[in-house]
């Protein structure tokens, strides 16, 4: 199923890295190597080969644990030395998905700069499976959520939402799309201000998600969808419609040019404050 990944038969590139936690980046990208037919690549970038644990004493331990739990999946390891997140983003020229880890909480609305994960979000040339160490679901339901930009349904929104119908299908799981608007405390008011009629908006806002859904309903006809939209901060809505989901999918709206410098701002504080792991979407970018 078409991602928008650079390249479509390629495998799911998954960077792993020292330290607790990567057994569930590791059985995230698995499964998501699973569920679409593809092999894994497990990959370790060394930045300081010469004083640091060597490459085989990572990989090989998880690329057992992928052979012991998912046998039907072709997984191979590798360990090279480099910028971690330079040599990531320019294996994702030949991955379907990149899935990495990131070791940050919540409460800050972006990444550190410096943070692998957050360049590997933002550059990858194909989308990219976010995952927080540690924070994996007890019992996740069966639902993929999307967010949704009304205002952008042919643009990376769109192709948002195609990759979560198609998530969803391979999944077997209800899809849930939603859209945040502003909050009403944040309408300007003053003398000759008239408040909008938001019973008009919220009915505007719910027949454009319905349209989206019903667009792809050819294509996805196993997908139960549902539409929530609320007049909060899109980010904060998404995040708590995060919880006890399986995957939480947007489309980043980061600048675009050569390099796109920055991911969206609510794709940025997802990944922070999202409960389930995060997929970036973004528009293709020329280099």
């Amino acid at each position: 199923m078409g991602n928008g990944a650079a390249n479509p038969d390629g495998p799911v590139l998954a960077g792993v890295d020292k330290g607790d936690g990567q057994e569930y980046v590791v059985r995230c990208a698995a499964g998501q190597a699973a569920l679409h037919g593809l092999p894994l690549h497990l990959l370790y970038v060394s930045e300081h080969p010469d004083r640091d644990v060597p490459g085989t004493d990572v990989v090989e331990p998880l690329e057992s644990l992928v052979r012991a739990e998912f046998p039907g999946v072709t997984v191979m390891a590798e360990a090279v030395a480099g910028r971690p997140a330079a040599v990531l983003v320019a294996r994702s020229a030949q991955a379907f998905w990149t899935v990495v880890g990131h070791r940050g909480s919540g409460g800050f609305p972006r990444l550190p700069l410096g943070s692998v994960s957050w360049q590997v979000a933002t550059h990858a040339a194909c989308p990219v499976i976010v995952v927080r160490p540690g924070d994996a679901p007890a019992a996740p339901e069966k639902r993929v959520v999307a967010g949704v930009d009304v205002t952008d349904a042919s643009g990376v929104s769109g192709r948002a939402l195609d990759v979560a119908f198609a998530e969803a299908q391979l999944r077997g799981a209800r899809l849930e799309l939603v859209h945040g608007s502003f909050h009403l405390g944040e309408t300007p008011t003053g003398p000759g201000m008239a408040a909008p009629d938001f019973e008009i908006l919220d009915d505007a806002v719910h027949a454009a998600l319905k349209e989206e859904a019903d667009k792809r309903r050819d294509r996805f006809p196993d997908v139960t969808v549902e539409l929530h939209a609320e007049r909060l901060r899109a980010a904060t809505l998404l995040a708590e419609s995060s919880k006890g989901a399986v995957l939480l999918v947007v489309g980043s709206h980061g600048r675009s040019g050569l390099r796109r410098l920055l991911l969206g701002s609510v794709s940025s504080e997802l990944l922070h404050t999202a409960a389930c792991p995060v997929a970036i979407v973004h528009a293709p970018h020329p280099d």
